[in-house]
């Protein structure tokens, strides 16, 4: 079966970042949230987005317009009937992320495959909750979607060989290139990145360094294009301590666990670029402030 309708659960960043490349490739999409309201925001911010490049004479206004067309806003899952495809991209919380799965699996038809964006939680998990298990799989998109070519495709136990190859080929209509993960804490990616993200978060907490002075060795020391802790507030300091935890009590190795300062910072609010402070201050842009 051809995938021609991608619902994606979730207009925040990742959520409508996703949209916005599947809406890009041509594939109608459905875009819930929690409300109406939401979704509805979720697409203006992706007009916007795609106005300033407009602006910039990356994409006509026709271009535009045909894109964000082709992003249906709906008030909830229950929307999801009529999609071939299915990515959920809500918070990084087993419980709720069990909830919507469970949500969307009643209410998508049978043959539809079901992906999670979930950088850390079990697929296998998440599959056994649902009545297609054999037709779930991680779609793990990396932040932001747009910008980066990445997609870390992770098979569950009972991910079948017909779902794993329709989701890759999928991805790479998007334009995107793929990896592959066995289902393991973290996946590739972030067991590799968590851990250096915590530990520049050490460094910091332990005062070997300044945040700019651990961003700017990382940056022209490393050849990295940000620092540890631009990037940990980037990704969001409440996500990447729930990574860092799954990753600690799944493996079981302290080499995994969260630095005290990370704690404090998601305990104050202090959430990285998304609430204007985390490791740096951030004005209503996002612009880092000196």
């Amino acid at each position: 079966m051809e995938i021609r309708t991608i619902g994606v659960l979730g207009a925040g960043q990742m959520g409508s970042g996703i949209a916005q490349v599947a809406a890009a490739a041509g594939f109608d999409v459905v875009m819930a949230d929690a409300s109406m309201e939401l979704a509805q925001k979720g697409r203006t911010k992706i007009d916007a987005t795609l106005g300033k490049q407009v602006d910039k004479g990356k994409i006509t206004a026709d271009a535009r317009a045909a894109l964000v067309a082709r992003i249906k806003p709906v008030g909830g899952p229950n929307d999801f009937g009529d999609c071939d495809l299915m990515v959920e991209a809500a918070t990084e919380n087993v419980e709720l992320k069990l909830q919507l799965i469970c949500a969307c699996d009643k209410a998508l038809k049978p043959e539809a495959i079901l992906a999670s964006n979930t950088s850390s939680i079990s697929i296998t998990k998440l599959a056994g909750a649902t009545t297609r298990p054999s037709r779930v799989i991680g779609m793990h998109f990396m932040n932001p979607p747009p910008l980066m070519k990445l997609v870390e495709i992770v098979r569950a136990v009972q991910t079948s060989d017909e779902t794993y190859n329709r989701v890759v080929a999928c991805a790479v209509k998007m334009g995107k290139v793929t990896t592959t993960s066995h289902d393991a804490p973290g996946f590739l990616v972030n067991r590799i990145l968590i851990p250096m993200l915590c530990e520049a978060c050490f460094a910091l907490q332990e005062g070997v360094g300044t945040a700019a002075d651990i961003d700017t060795g990382a940056k022209l020391g490393l050849n990295h294009p940000m620092g540890p802790l631009e990037l940990a507030d980037l990704i969001g300091l409440d996500t990447v301590l729930a990574i860092a935890d799954v990753l600690h009590r799944d493996i079981g190795d302290d080499k995994y666990r969260a630095p005290t300062m990370l704690r404090n910072l998601v305990s104050a609010g202090w959430l990285g670029k998304k609430t204007g402070r985390g490791f740096y201050r951030y004005d209503e842009k996002g612009a880092k402030l000196a």
